[in-house]
């Protein structure tokens, strides 16, 4: 995690980790909704700041995979490993410290 800005991926973490806690379903579209409404800015269409661009938490879930931090598809939905948890709960205090923002 760097100082003073978050990374995409680690808004994903923190948006999966929403929607766990509130016992949503974590499929892609619901991943999506999360991340552009918490995070408009960061998840927003360049030039078009009222939709979200899907390749953005698209790409971040990848790598989220690749670093073994979630499991799952689109097709089955996403979780937490044990890992992602531990992060994604260190990401959660450092926005609520709004470090990150």
């Amino acid at each position: 995690m760097r100082k003073g800005k978050s990374s995409i991926n680690d808004l994903v973490l923190f948006a999966l980790f929403n929607l766990e806690n509130s016992k949503k379903e974590a499929n892609f579209k619901n991943l999506l909704n999360e991340c552009f409404s918490h995070f408009p800015k960061s998840f927003a269409m360049k030039g078009q700041a009222k939709w979200p661009d899907s390749r953005k938490p698209d790409t971040a879930l990848r790598k989220l995979r690749l670093a073994k931090l979630i499991k799952g598809s689109p097709k089955s939905g996403f979780a937490l490993t044990k890992k992602g948890k531990e992060r994604a709960q260190d990401i959660a205090k450092a926005l609520g410290q709004k470090k990150l923002l």
